[in-house]
């Protein structure tokens, strides 16, 4: 019997990957099987890497290095929570991680969080105390967003107004960092859920390359009558975002085409159509003012760059 599924889904991450990897097979307590092995005593773990089409010898190292770990090679990248679904899949642990590769598990984290699940069975899914690498508190629980939220979080009028309430009330700011809570939502670089919860509710949905896609899952299991905790006591590292910023217009075009899909299948398509445009508009503010600046000869290959990326965005009219 597996008591614990890790899926992680990673692309040209191959050193972060590799420590990830060791942080979960040195974890205490935790016992990772080999493929045919499922009677070892402790947390009994499976390990299983989708793999999108890396070119920076990922699936080369982890066949040389960790040979007990599952592996799905994709020949082509088929996105992130098209790839978790696939480590769903295969999973047959009570409990499924879904972990960025980009991440260090912390001590018995993972022990600590199965436990829990143990111990609260009306609990569907949780996550941990996220750290930067310098070990700073990274935001990793929120409430669901409004249309406010969406007009001031992460956008221009953000950048214009920091601390404004309606990021604040997203990101709990409202709340201490080391209280356990129960909360909307928990940011997907580490996500726990119950099989039981995954099997009722489903996996992510596809409709999200990537982005959004936790929250949306957290929301389904919420409305399935299932409980959300942000636990503290357990601990993870997150370089964040170390994938997607190898392609800057891609993780543009991605992070608000599934804000706009997102708000579309919650809030309808009217709160969904202004949000899409608002967001447009904010681009084309970016792109011309970058394209100033390239004019003064501010920082040119910078400024042509952002230029080319804003461009894309809005190229691509932000449709899912």
């Amino acid at each position: 019997m597996v008591d614990l599924s890790v899926v992680i889904v990673s692309w040209n991450v191959r050193e972060l990957l590799r420590r990830c990897l060791q942080s979960v097979v040195y974890s205490p307590q935790s016992s990772v099987l080999s493929r045919t092995q499922d009677d070892d005593q402790g947390l009994r773990t499976e390990i299983i890497v989708v793999d999108n089409a890396s070119s920076d010898g990922s699936v080369e190292m982890l066949r040389a290095e960790f040979p007990n770990v599952r592996l799905i090679a994709n020949e082509r990248n088929l996105g992130f929570t098209r790839g978790n679904n696939q480590g769903l899949a295969l999973s047959r642990g009570r409990y499924v991680l879904f972990l960025n590769p980009d991440t260090e598990v912390v001590g018995d984290a993972l022990a600590t969080m199965v436990h829990y699940m143990d111990d609260h069975p009306d609990v569907g899914a949780l996550g941990p105390l996220l750290r930067y690498p310098d070990g700073s508190v990274q935001s990793s629980r929120r409430r669901f967003p409004t249309l406010g939220t969406a007009l001031f979080e992460s956008t221009l009028l953000e950048l214009w107004w920091p601390g404004n309430p309606w990021a604040r009330r997203y990101r709990m700011a409202d709340w201490p960092d080391d209280v356990e809570q129960e909360v909307d939502w928990v940011v997907g670089a580490c996500l726990l859920a119950r099989r039981e919860v995954l099997d009722q509710v489903g996996g992510f949905d596809e409709g999200f390359f990537m982005y959004s896609e936790e929250m949306d899952l957290c929301r389904r299991i919420k409305a399935a009558g299932w409980r959300v905790v942000y636990l503290p006591s357990a601990q993870v590292i997150h370089h964040e975002g170390k994938s997607s910023e190898q392609v800057v217009p891609a993780r543009h075009i991605h992070f608000q085409t599934s804000k706009v899909r997102y708000f579309r299948k919650y809030h309808g398509s009217w709160a969904a159509e202004v949000l899409r445009l608002f967001l447009l508009i904010t681009y084309v503010y970016q792109m011309v003012e970058e394209g100033l600046k390239w004019l003064l000869g501010h920082k040119r290959p910078l400024r042509a760059a952002r230029v080319r990326a804003y461009w894309q965005v809005l190229c691509s009219g932000l449709r899912t």
